[in-house]
């Protein structure tokens, strides 16, 4: 699978955080893998009471969907969060 441009945009509660840079992935397993990064990154960051409502939207450059991953589902070192 050639390198393609993603964003990953985080959704929920009626907020958003869009990624307005994106990420040059190859392969499925990577995009799923950053996707966990991102939901990750932005638990650590941002005081919310609750993230199961908050989810990753991945699209490609053209914008088309390719993943969405809700926080729940997020892998920590290996298991579910």
């Amino acid at each position: 699978m050639p390198r393609r441009l993603y964003r990953f945009h985080c959704l929920g509660g009626g907020d958003a955080v869009f990624d307005l840079q994106g990420r040059w992935l190859s392969s499925i397993r990577e995009i799923r893998q950053h996707a966990d990064r991102v939901a990750l990154g932005l638990m650590d960051g941002v005081g919310c009471e609750d993230w199961t409502v908050w989810s990753v939207d991945v699209r490609d450059a053209a914008g088309r969907p390719v993943l969405f991953r809700a926080f729940t589902a997020v892998r920590v070192g290996g298991t579910s969060a």
